[in-house]
């Protein structure tokens, strides 16, 4: 088996840090810390896929929280 091979069998995990910022993290690796995983592993396209969805607005928790407190 060759490394393209093995990488389109490597399974993920979507994986959420406080801030609301998604990324995937190899499913045969701890997630790092201050990262929580998110659902259950799958192939890297899915993950993806599943972060396109949620992850809607890129600017971190802590901007979009200042931002609505200066509207008030």
């Amino acid at each position: 088996m060759d490394s393209d091979d093995a990488q389109s069998d490597r399974l993920y995990y979507v994986v959420v840090n406080s801030e609301e910022q998604y990324s995937i993290w190899r499913a045969d690796r701890d997630p790092p810390k201050g990262w929580s995983i998110v659902g259950e592993k799958a192939a890297k396209p899915q993950c993806l896929d599943y972060i396109n969805s949620v992850w809607t607005d890129m600017r971190p928790l802590s901007l979009r929280q200042q931002m609505a407190a200066a509207k008030h």
